[in-house]
């Protein structure tokens, strides 16, 4: 099925008018959270915190909001509407999302240089590394005892 267009979505949204332009001017912002959740922030609110919903998109269409309008009243509210209005939001809710970065750092290659040119950092230890082990340069403990 191709993506709905923003007013295609509206549409089936079913919004009222007052609704449509709620969502239209005041100030949102937007946060992915995954598996179609977006995190709308409505920052026309002085207390933004207390104005911070979570709307799940399924299949392209705003599906619920965590917010007192969509529990309480009847049709779609503002929050919902924001979210369909804004295409890019709207086709990044929709699509499959990556696992967020758990804010460690990006190698651009993985590798570990432990060669040492005395001998190999499991020298110290008791315990051999596995090279060591399997090329026969050092044994278990307890090992031909």
């Amino acid at each position: 099925m191709a993506a709905l267009s923003p007013t295609d979505v509206v549409d089936v949204l079913d919004a009222d008018e007052q609704v449509e332009k709620r969502a239209a001017w005041e100030a949102f912002e937007f946060a992915l959270l995954g598996d179609g959740d977006v995190e709308v922030t409505n920052g026309s609110h002085g207390d933004a915190g207390n104005h911070t919903y979570t709307v799940h998109v399924e299949s392209g269409i705003p599906s619920h909001c965590t917010c007192p309008a969509w529990e309480y009243q009847p049709g779609v509210c503002k929050h919902m509407v924001a979210v369909g209005i804004r295409e890019p939001v709207l086709e990044a809710a929709t699509e499959d999302q990556q696992v967020r970065a758990d804010g460690g750092v990006t190698l651009k290659e993985f590798g570990a240089d432990d060669r040492d040119e005395d001998g190999c950092w499991c020298d110290d230890h008791q315990m051999p590394c596995f090279d060591c082990y399997n090329e026969g340069r050092r044994t278990l403990p307890g090992e031909g005892e």
